[in-house]
């Protein structure tokens, strides 16, 4: 009978896929995974607009209680995230989506359609925090 294994490689000498100690951190590298947090954190901020719709469903007390939550400072803070995650991802999605165009591949391209994402992701969420607080009425 002929024998029907094959040859043993020899082992090599360098790593079979990169790692993250090989790389120096860049921008792009971050942004991708604050994207990956932002859309995980996406999933569980919905759970404070299902709590919200239900609470407006359920009646007064239950609203009332929602309310009192998210009025708190760790309310505040959540929905705040919540906000940011929101803007950042979208502002995310919408880079990834010029990219697959075959645009903004050139490394000062790259890196700057990045940093205007993070940018316009922080400025946009103060902005509408603000118009959202003055809109509310400011300081209760």
């Amino acid at each position: 009978m002929a024998e029907t294994t094959s040859p043993v490689r020899p082992r090599a000498e360098r790593p079979l896929s990169p790692h993250l100690q090989i790389y120096r951190p860049m921008l792009t590298m971050m942004m991708s995974i604050v994207h990956r947090i932002t859309g995980a954190g996406l999933y569980f901020g919905t759970l404070l607009l299902a709590w919200w719709l239900l609470a407006a469903a359920s009646g007064p007390n239950a609203y009332a209680k929602f309310e009192w939550f998210i009025g708190s400072i760790i309310g505040q803070l959540l929905l705040l995230g919540y906000l940011w995650a929101l803007i950042h991802h979208t502002l995310g999605g919408i880079r990834h989506l010029i990219w697959d165009t075959g645009r903004g591949f050139g490394p000062q391209e790259r890196e700057w359609l990045t940093a205007a994402s993070l940018i316009a992701s922080l400025a946009l969420t103060v902005i509408i925090a603000l118009v959202g607080y003055l809109f509310m009425g400011g300081a209760r």
